[in-house]
């Protein structure tokens, strides 16, 4: 199944930032990734992935899916670099 293209935008950081897929939260609060996202993001079964939220104004205005280890990755960063100065 061919998409249409989704319009993008430059985020700080990011190469782009754009609508990949539209998902339904279910009565359990549960959604599905589609497949295709899964398989760029290379996200397999078992793997963990960490929820963070962007606030603004006490509303949560952005939810962010990454990979937990690679948080971990990034927090063990900032911790030593915060240790070493």
């Amino acid at each position: 199944m061919k998409r249409k293209e989704s319009p993008t935008a430059s985020v700080s950081g990011c190469d782009e930032y754009r609508v990949e897929s539209i998902v339904t939260v279910d009565e359990r609060g549960q959604m599905v990734l589609p497949k295709d996202i899964r398989e760029k993001a290379g996200i397999k079964p078992g793997d963990k992935l960490a929820l963070v939220t962007l606030e603004k104004n006490g509303r949560v205005c952005c939810i962010h899916l990454m990979k937990a280890d690679e948080l971990a990755g990034k927090a063990r960063e900032v911790v030593t670099e915060t240790a070493n100065v």
